[in-house]
């Protein structure tokens, strides 16, 4: 069994076509490159919309790099000894984030060795999945919102998601009311707070919206107001997602007591790789709740076709590795009619430019 021999890591800007609102101009990939005792490669890494790039860069170089050396290049045992090696610095948030990008090289360096890109090597169940057009619009004037939903419209998809929690509850219904109007009847419409409600306002929002046959409704509440959730899945017939801002297991585990939702959406960077982020889906799989694996998709999507049941895989307009223009060369990992495929090369298929 070979051994990781060094580690080294590096941050990537990528300036946003259609900035995420004032605040979110660009989005930060920490690329991470282990090598092995006997001189193998595997890429992986962590990934941050501005805020915390360099406090990953940090926690990767100057304590994680250090406690890896000599240690099996096997992801499920490095990932569980790392996490309690870093616990005292926060079981989540920037931890896991880091830990990612060591996992996601692990398991690069596994499909290599194996000559298998990842949905292969996880075992393939699906030869495509959905993709839903989304967008962080909720800063567009209503015709710029209305126009990216003709785009959607016209690239085939059959399911969008729209954000919402303007100021004034009578601007969401009028956006959401035109946005149903360009899909039409029969599309799948999803909304996302961006958690910008309490319970009680999201009580009155959801009632609003309802009319407009919404498919979910995505953080409609703080993250960790876990008893809140639960108040507000019993008091509404739209389905809960939440999930993005869930960072562990552990996490995952006490939504699902809760019976806080209908649709889980781990981030498979900050849940802290694809080691918990198969547990994630397991555990869900013993609550009946669906899995929605959150933004990502060249790396989403190849996970999407592993799970045992159909899901969607979520491409924001023009924020994907591709379209942001990253990549070193093309991932294999294909968008096409709203549906997604996969043919990479062995690993994850994934190389910075």
């Amino acid at each position: 069994m070979s051994a990781i021999a060094a580690l080294t890591a590096r941050v990537i800007r990528l300036p946003l076509r259609r900035p995420w609102g004032p605040d979110v101009p660009c989005l930060h990939v920490v690329e991470v490159v282990l090598t092995t005792s006997d001189g193998v490669e595997g890429r992986g890494f962590g990934w941050t919309p501005t805020i915390g790039a360099g406090a990953v860069h940090a926690l990767l170089t100057q304590d994680i790099a250090a406690w890896l050396v000599g240690r099996p290049a096997e992801p499920e045992v490095v990932w569980d000894g790392l996490w309690r090696h870093l616990h005292e610095a926060g079981s989540g948030g920037v931890t896991t984030i880091a830990m990612a990008g060591v996992d996601l090289a692990l398991w690069d360096l596994r499909g290599r060795r194996a000559g298998l890109g990842l949905a292969d090597l996880l075992g393939r169940r699906h030869e495509s999945v959905e993709v839903y057009g989304s967008g962080v619009n909720r800063h567009y004037p209503l015709d710029e919102l209305v126009a990216q939903a003709e785009r959607w419209v016209a690239a085939g998809h059959d399911a969008v998601k729209m954000k919402v929690g303007r100021p004034d509850l009578d601007e969401d219904v009028e956006r959401v009311a035109a946005v149903r109007e360009v899909i039409g009847p029969r599309r799948r419409l999803m909304v996302d707070a961006n958690q910008r409600w309490d319970l009680p306002t999201a009580r009155r929002a959801i009632a609003a919206l309802a009319p407009y046959d919404l498919f979910w409704v995505e953080e409609p509440l703080l993250a960790d107001a876990t008893w809140a959730y639960a108040q507000l899945r019993r008091a509404v017939d739209v389905p809960i997602a939440l999930g993005e801002n869930a960072h562990t297991v552990h996490r995952f585990r006490d939504l699902l007591d809760a019976g806080a939702c209908d649709v889980v959406q781990p981030n498979v960077v900050r849940v802290g790789g694809i080691t918990p982020f198969l547990r994630i889906v397991a555990l869900a799989r013993t609550y009946g709740v669906s899995v929605a694996p959150h933004l990502l998709p060249e790396l989403s999507g190849q996970l999407a076709l592993t799970l045992p049941e159909a899901t969607l895989v979520e491409d924001v307009e023009d924020a994907s590795f591709a379209a942001l223009g990253c990549l070193a060369e093309p991932s294999g990992v294909v968008i096409e009619n709203a549906r997604l495929t996969a043919a990479t090369a062995p690993g994850l298929g994934l190389r910075f430019g």
